[in-house]
């Protein structure tokens, strides 16, 4: 889970890591009060998930409260990059000197923790990774070893970092280490990380990736959630433990085990090139064990999707037992009786599945197609698609 910079520094600031004074808002009102109990010029920060918001005239800076209303005016319902600007973080205007770069991340390719650092900060880092690669440090972290003050300091001098910064930057880059462990985060990134003339070194910037496995011993992360911003379908799909994500197609698939639903995704985006070019509208695993009760909340999460036309349910019967996914459809096409309107392609296999054929054929329900293969099926559901467009 992404976290917006106003949720990354709270996490910042319980763990020490120094930053600027500064309060979310979402009116303009708000932001020339926030202003005026700081008493210094602040800036003006549009709250996305998405990088480039100061080329998008998403950060400003405001000398005075009334600069600080005139120009949340402007950022509030600011589109960047096809996010709707919200919220507001209206914090101190720092002195910079210099902008440095500093993350933590998951490296899944050599399955190990990377730290990543460099002189070249304020700017996007894949830049500085292309034009000066020798000004970017990528280092190895140990799982195990973690990061003390002395490793921090070799990390700060790596990414060469002036001698006369690298004790303060260390301790901030220990603490964003904290962060990164104690916070079960896949990513944690400041820039820029920024020496001011004093000699300080800030979190002026903060973007934080929550593992969300992690949330079982991770109960405070819950409220990081931006209801606003998910998806309805998907949100109602996590309330019943579905693994849902939505696509822009036509037909809705459902599946047992990830890998299956892979593949059907594929074989229905295939066979949608000889149909109008309809395509798969989701993503839902109902998992290895789901119950009947699991199949009809996952047809039911499907069904309410007003973009989707057919469904295919492709299901092998292993742990999750055809007849168990046949009940489950026959219920919940029970319980949606008059609102159930799109017709569904079934292709069942595996354990019990002339069980799972019977109940669906004596059911004899209207809107249901058998189908005996995934070829099959996936061209029955894009023919069905296409012809209810």
């Amino acid at each position: 889970m992404d976290l917006f910079e106003y949720q990354a520094k709270e996490l910042f600031v319980k763990h020490g890591v120094p930053s600027s004074e500064g309060r979310v808002c979402d009116t303009a009102e708000e932001a020339r009060a926030i202003a005026e109990e700081i008493g210094k010029p602040v800036m003006v920060k549009a709250q996305v998930k998405v990088g480039g918001r100061g080329k998008a005239g998403g950060v400003k800076y405001a000398a005075t409260p009334e600069d600080a209303f005139t120009h949340a005016q402007n950022i509030l319902g600011l589109d960047i990059k096809g996010h709707i600007v919200k919220k507001l973080l209206v914090a101190e205007a720092k002195d910079i000197a210099e902008e440095y770069y500093i993350s933590f991340l998951l490296d899944r390719s050599n399955r190990t923790y990377l730290a990543m650092c460099s002189v070249e900060g304020g700017m996007e880092i894949e830049e500085v990774a292309e034009k000066t690669p020798e000004r970017l440090a990528k280092v190895p972290v140990d799982a195990v070893k973690g990061v003390d003050l002395a490793f921090a300091r070799e990390i700060a001098e790596k990414g060469h970092l002036p001698a006369e910064v690298l004790d303060a930057a260390a301790v901030t880059i220990q603490k964003l280490w904290e962060v990164f462990t104690k916070e079960d985060t896949t990513l944690v990134e400041v820039n820029p990380l920024v020496r001011t003339p004093g000699d300080e070194i800030l979190a002026l910037d903060g973007k934080v990736t929550l593992d969300e496995n992690a949330e079982f011993r991770q109960p405070g992360h819950l409220e990081f959630a931006d209801v606003d911003a998910t998806d309805p379908l998907e949100l109602k799909a996590k309330e019943n433990d579905l693994n849902y994500v939505k696509l822009d197609g036509e037909v809705g698939i459902i599946g047992n085990g990830a890998g299956l639903v892979m593949s059907t995704l594929d074989v229905v985006a295939y066979a949608g090139e000889n149909h109008g070019g309809v395509k798969p509208a989701n993503f839902l695993d109902i998992g290895g064990g789901a119950s009947a009760a699991v199949m009809a909340a996952g047809l039911d999460v499907i069904l309410g999707d007003a973009q989707v036309k057919s469904v295919f349910v492709n299901v092998f019967g292993g742990i999750t037992a055809c007849d168990a996914v046949a009940n489950g459809i026959v219920g919940a096409l029970e319980v949606l009786g008059d609102a159930a309107t799109k017709p569904l392609v079934v292709r069942l296999d595996g354990n019990k599945v002339e069980e799972g054929r019977k109940i669906l054929a004596e059911a004899n329900h209207p809107l249901v197609t058998l189908a005996q293969t995934m070829d099959e099926g996936a061209d029955k559901a894009a023919e069905l698609a296409f012809t209810a467009k």
